[in-house]
């Protein structure tokens, strides 16, 4: 997943993806807050990005190649 940012007038890139089989990305919104976690299969979060969202210009999943 990557996130592209409003960096003050820069946009900004951030890359999120599973780092290993049976993880996955999830995006949650709430409360002018855009979060981004790598999960496991379980559904307990490794990494949690956040982003306001007034600064989120674009969200953009890859599909998986496996």
């Amino acid at each position: 997943m990557e996130i592209v940012i409003d960096a003050g007038g820069t946009p900004r890139t951030y890359v999120v993806e599973a780092t290993r089989a049976g993880r996955r990305v999830e995006v949650t919104t709430g409360r002018g807050i855009v979060e981004v976690s790598e999960v496991t299969r379980t559904g307990t979060a490794v990494r949690t990005s956040r982003f306001m969202s007034s600064r989120v210009i674009a969200l953009v999943e890859h599909p998986n190649h496996g």
